[in-house]
């Protein structure tokens, strides 16, 4: 697996499960996305990602294949990407950014058939746009009402 200054993608496996319980995130994040715990039984087309540095899980995020796609894109072929963090402890060290570089590597060998990555991010979260943005996101045009407000729904064509 392809690492960026240590930082590398892995699916989720039970020997992270106490790390990732530990997370906390700043509460001026904590309206934009769930923690870990959140997810720790997950149902069928979706799959928890771990970010890990240096064998630490440092950050997460979930990818779906199932019917909730349909949502933000119309290519059957799209995945969703959601729950993205870092813990709190970790963050200001480009983390998430070097994780949302590997992301297309990862898609591509994990996941042969997807051919999108598709996102929505809070119109207020002005970092997480920025964050997407650098790494090759584009804005759809596409909007959705999310639980605090209109989302952007972007996307990433692998």
């Amino acid at each position: 697996m392809k690492t960026v200054n240590n930082v590398k993608l892995e699916n989720f496996s039970d020997e992270y499960l106490e790390v990732l319980k530990s997370f906390e995130l700043p509460a001026d994040q904590a309206k934009f996305t769930a923690l870990p715990s959140k997810y720790f039984e997950v149902t069928e087309g979706q799959y928890r990602i771990v970010i890990v540095n240096e064998n630490e899980p440092i950050g997460f995020f979930l990818l779906h294949s199932t019917e909730r796609v349909k949502e933000y894109s119309d290519n059957s072929n799209a995945m969703l990407l959601t729950s993205l963090s870092v813990n709190q402890t970790k963050q200001g060290k480009g983390y998430a950014k070097q994780a949302m570089f590997l992301l297309s590597d990862f898609v591509k060998s994990e996941f042969p058939n997807c051919n999108e990555i598709v996102l929505a991010v809070n119109y207020k979260n002005i970092p997480a746009q920025r964050l997407y943005s650098k790494i090759g996101y584009r804005d759809t045009g596409r909007r959705k009402m999310g639980p605090i407000g209109e989302q952007f729904i972007m996307s990433l064509l692998l």
